[in-house]
């Protein structure tokens, strides 16, 4: 005869439990990070503010856009202003799209994403018109600050004798966040 001790009983329980819950997934925080694409007063406009963002898995990041038509595209440091893509050069990483054109003030959506873990998550903006990207448009979610020469700055500066690259040809696609309404209007 099997006896159950309510020790057994709580260890399958517990074992039961967390072999239920995937081991990639992600809990939200709660904390949100915004970001603003494009600026009244650095850069002409060709700026996020911040542009360097120190964030723990599970918070979002969450970007507003003002005027000029900007879009956010995930990259690696080693390709600036082109998208993070697998090796059969499918898109992997995140972009916005060009869905927050607005003329005055901030657009009425936001773009938000959750960060999945410590890595940085290079990203610029995919706007030609003005070259945003090689202008210096761009940032970056947990820099390694200890990896010397991978900085923001050192990103920009080679960003500059780049051609951007748009990860759709449909300028209203997006991927790795979600559209939704700006609560700060």
């Amino acid at each position: 005869m099997v006896a159950f001790t309510p020790l057994a009983i709580a260890a399958t329980t517990l074992l039961g439990l967390t072999s239920a819950v995937p081991a990639h997934q992600v809990r939200s925080t709660g904390i949100t990070h915004r970001i603003t694409a494009g600026s009244t007063t650095a850069n002409n406009g060709l700026h996020f503010e911040p542009e360097n963002v120190v964030a723990e898995p599970g918070d979002l990041i969450e970007f507003s856009f003002l005027p000029k038509n900007h879009s956010v595209v995930q990259s690696s440091f080693d390709e600036p202003c082109a998208p993070l893509s697998s090796s059969s050069g499918t898109t992997t990483g995140i972009f916005s799209g060009f869905n927050f054109n607005t003329t005055a003030g901030e657009a009425p959506n936001v773009f938000t994403f959750m960060v999945k873990d410590r890595n940085p998550i290079w990203y610029y903006c995919s706007q030609t018109v003005g070259n945003h990207c090689q202008m210096g448009m761009s940032g970056v979610v947990n820099q390694n600050f200890g990896s010397g020469d991978k900085t923001l700055d050192m990103y920009k500066q080679n960003a500059k004798g780049t051609v951007t690259k748009q990860p759709s040809s449909d300028p209203h696609a997006f991927q790795g966040g979600w559209i939704e309404k700006n609560m700060n209007l």
